[in-house]
């Protein structure tokens, strides 16, 4: 038994001696690399800076690409443009609204009694010319038929109207024809004459024309034909012509 037990020791002794031997002298082989691990959470938001100092222009020539990076000061306004061109006239909208009836005039002021007073503030006249000449251009239209001519202002054989009521007339003329017809609104209230033409060929055509006045006691309306673009042949046509004048007071 106790050379059983000695036996042992001495196994257990020399197996001692082998294990520091390699642990001193024997080598073992290099383990592999670890799996990398999941990453990491985002770090909180850093501090915030302390401002910078302000940009000074570098000396030497200017750079174009800094220079409009840069804001500079707000420049004076300019002077105002060229006006542009005139745009296209829009469609013609809806009727407006009818506006509030406005407050009452003043009391008017007599002018006269009695019969004598109507006489004198009305004055209107209604003239026709049929014909199948051309009016002759340059000269004052007359006119064969009176329709209404009171109270007697209007010639006829002269074809001109002549002011004897102070006020505020209204003219206005219709021609019809077959050619091309050119008619003024002529007076001496008129710095220039009113001129109206209708240049159709050969179908009816109705030219009219009109115009209010201010007229003084003695001015005179008559019309007048004129040559604009009409051609020798409209000027030798013999077919029917009418030229109806019409005026009145208004106040």
């Amino acid at each position: 038994m106790g050379g059983y037990y000695g036996m042992l020791v001495l196994v257990g002794v020399t197996l001692s001696l082998t294990s520091i031997q390699c642990d001193v002298s024997c080598g073992g082989t290099n383990g592999q690399p670890g799996v990398n691990g999941a990453p990491g959470r985002d770090g909180l938001p850093g501090v915030k800076g302390e401002k910078g100092e302000p940009a000074l222009m570098a000396a030497g020539p200017e750079d174009a690409d800094v220079l409009l990076r840069l804001k500079g000061e707000v420049g004076s306004r300019g002077s105002q443009g060229d006006m542009g061109p005139k745009g296209y006239s829009g469609n013609l909208g809806a009727a407006g609204y009818p506006g509030n009836a406005g407050r009452p005039g003043p009391n008017g002021r007599s002018i006269g009694q009695g019969q004598h007073s109507h006489q004198q503030t009305h004055s209107a006249f209604s003239v026709m010319r049929t014909e199948t000449s051309y009016p002759a251009y340059n000269q004052i239209v007359t006119y064969q038929d009176t329709v209404v001519n009171n109270p007697g202002h209007f010639n006829p054989a002269m074809g001109v109207f002549t002011c004897r009521i102070p006020g505020v007339y209204y003219f206005n003329f219709h021609s019809a024809a077959k050619v091309s017809v050119c008619l003024y609104i002529a007076s001496d209230a008129l710095t220039n004459k009113l001129g109206f033409c209708d240049y159709n060929k050969n179908y009816d055509q109705v030219l009219s024309g009109g115009v209010v006045l201010e007229l003084t006691v003695g001015q005179k309306v008559w019309l007048e034909s004129f040559r604009d673009q009409q051609t020798a042949t409209d000027s030798r046509d013999n077919r029917e012509k009418q030229i109806i004048f019409n005026g009145f007071l208004l106040f």
